[in-house]
């Protein structure tokens, strides 16, 4: 992919991202978690789906069985933990935990997909890590909302790997379509079930909504997958470092939230991972097989 616009598509898809959090903080005065969600989700895979039924369409069981696996983790799983965890910790703080993701995927991507990462990218995911909790401040509250980030993370990066090696089988717009509704669908049931549900009808009610389902579910959604299929899991998983920084922003601009000297500093930790994790990057595997070729 040029680098531009591979630049320009990771700005796009992680500002939406960090500032989904911002915007479902405000959301939670309106909604209950699990209904805002189920909602956001439901109406972005209707729409995208009244879009894209006119494109392939998975033929078989087990594919509709996958795409509703990756709807569960990456939609269901995900997004609940993440909207369970803003009742008892901060956007920032969810959105710092939410977005270990990248070191989790480079650790799948070795024991599952047999990636084996060079040092560099091992301490470029280490550093950017480190990054973003100085962005939070040097510290983490471990409330119940800290196991659900933890939650959130581990889902998220298990979706990566899956998209990785399925994504393939899959129009990029037909998965994004249906893993939304699926996981929409599961998360209004839970919703419904798991939580007393809460619903007041405003203007600011219905535009977060919109957001959410629109910009922060279908473009961001589509563009990551996007993504995924055109690189690799690991160096493309780096880029979201990004997001808890855009996050950080975002609560700057919208909750008027103070950005202090340490975010500063995080910030340029996250762009040094991020350049060591995409340095020279290959994997060794796909290395030794160039220099096969090559003799």
């Amino acid at each position: 992919m040029n680098r531009i616009l591979f630049g320009i598509l990771v700005v796009v898809t992680t500002s939406l991202m960090g500032s989904s959090f911002a915007v479902g903080k405000i959301g939670l005065a309106y909604f209950s978690p699990l209904l805002l969600v189920g909602l956001r989700f439901t109406l972005a895979g209707l729409i995208m789906g009244a879009w894209v039924w006119k494109k392939p369409l998975p033929k078989s069981a087990g594919d509709w069985g996958k795409l509703c696996l990756i709807g569960f983790l990456q939609t269901a799983a995900v997004m609940g933990c993440i909207f369970l965890s803003l009742r008892t910790i901060t956007a920032g703080e969810s959105s710092i935990l939410t977005f270990m993701n990248p070191l989790l995927v480079v650790i799948w991507g070795t024991v599952f997909l047999g990636i084996s990462y060079r040092l560099p990218q091992w301490m470029g995911v280490l550093i950017g890590l480190v990054g973003v909790f100085i962005t939070l401040g040097f510290h983490l509250q471990w409330e119940t909302g800290t196991l659900f980030g933890i939650g959130s993370a581990l889902a998220w990066s298990m979706a990566t790997i899956l998209v990785k090696k399925w994504g393939v089988r899959f129009h990029v717009w037909v998965m994004t379509a249906y893993q939304m509704l699926f996981g929409g669908i599961l998360l209004l049931v839970m919703g419904f079930t798991l939580e007393t549900p809460k619903l007041i009808v405003t203007p600011t009610a219905v535009f977060v909504v919109l957001w959410l389902a629109i910009m922060a579910s279908i473009v961001q959604f589509a563009t990551w997958f996007y993504l995924l299929n055109h690189g690799d899991p690991g160096r493309t998983s780096a880029f979201l470092f990004l997001a808890p920084f855009f996050g950080v922003l975002s609560g700057w601009v919208l909750l008027g939230e103070v950005v202090q000297w340490h975010v500063y500093v995080g910030g340029l930790l996250i762009f040094a991972g991020i350049f060591l994790v995409n340095w020279t990057f290959a994997p060794r595997r796909q290395v030794r097989e160039k220099a096969q070729l090559a003799e």
